[in-house]
């Protein structure tokens, strides 16, 4: 029988975040500056170079189809978007970059009709890349910059069954709110896991996790690829108020969410 593997065009979105995450790593042995954008939020050499590469190999790959990049978009450069687009976050996680904890990500996902339909985040500073797309399933390898990306040995990866004795609870390092402190306090016989980025999707998605609240301020390029991985993978990302987070929204804003692994049937809000 042949073993589950990641389609080619995901193959091409895994090789692309790997080019990314080499520049990234190559800029984070140095000694680098960070700037504030106009929303205060940090942005470094890093983020603008990972950014020019993925638009480079996104406009050979796939040149009809319109790019929402985060630089571009602070910078006020956003296409028109239609039934089907990509969304980019080069760095996910640039306060874990400035912290050097390693834990950032380069997102790419593309969105179709709302839904995240494919998405790749890779970790490299923790050698690790997830990929997905809905009916393909959901993989992971370790990868380090220094691999060539032809060479990853993915495996499939899945949610894990709700646990009887309590969700293992995700939370942000950088921005732990008091309505998420206040969802995580009242799920019974909770643990809770501390993490960075978009690697909180993929945690639940590897079925190491079962939910990850976030009431606090995201945009679409924060979530899409994380959650891409994980509807792949067989989870979902629910609104508080009921329904599925989407995607194409004006601004690019997204609303509160809760992700979660397997329908979790003990979720208090």
């Amino acid at each position: 029988m042949t073993k589950p593997a990641p389609s080619a065009n995901l193959l091409a979105l895994c090789a692309l975040a790997h080019q990314a995450g080499a520049k990234i790593m190559e800029i984070y042995a140095t000694d680098f500056a960070a700037e504030a954008k106009a929303d205060a939020s940090p942005v470094t050499e890093a983020d603008k170079a990972a950014e020019a590469i993925i638009l480079a190999g996104l406009a050979r790959l796939w040149p009809d189809v319109p790019v929402v990049a985060e630089e571009q978009a602070a910078a006020g450069h956003v296409p028109d978007v239609a039934a089907e687009f990509m969304l980019v976050d080069p760095l996910d996680g640039t306060r874990e970059f400035i912290s050097r904890n390693g834990e950032f990500t380069v997102n790419i996902a593309r969105v179709r009709a709302g839904v995240p339909v494919a998405g790749v985040v890779y970790a490299p500073a923790l050698d690790e890349m997830f990929v997905g797309a809905l009916g393909e399933g959901a993989f992971a390898a370790r990868l380090a910059v220094s691999d060539p990306a032809a060479g990853a040995q993915f495996h499939a990866i899945t949610t894990r069954p709700a646990p009887e004795t309590g969700p293992a609870i995700l939370a942000s390092r950088s921005h732990l709110d008091a309505q998420t402190k206040a969802f995580i306090d009242a799920q019974p016989g909770h643990s809770l896991v501390s993490a960075g980025s978009s690697l909180k999707f993929c945690r639940i998605a590897e079925g190491k996790a079962d939910l990850y609240p976030r009431f606090g301020r995201t945009m679409e390029w924060d979530t899409a690829a994380g959650h891409a991985v994980l509807l792949a993978a067989g989870g979902q990302v629910r609104l508080p108020e009921g329904g599925v987070l989407a995607y194409g929204k004006p601004g690019f804003a997204n609303t509160p969410f809760i992700a979660t692994g397997a329908a979790w049937p003990r979720i208090s809000v």
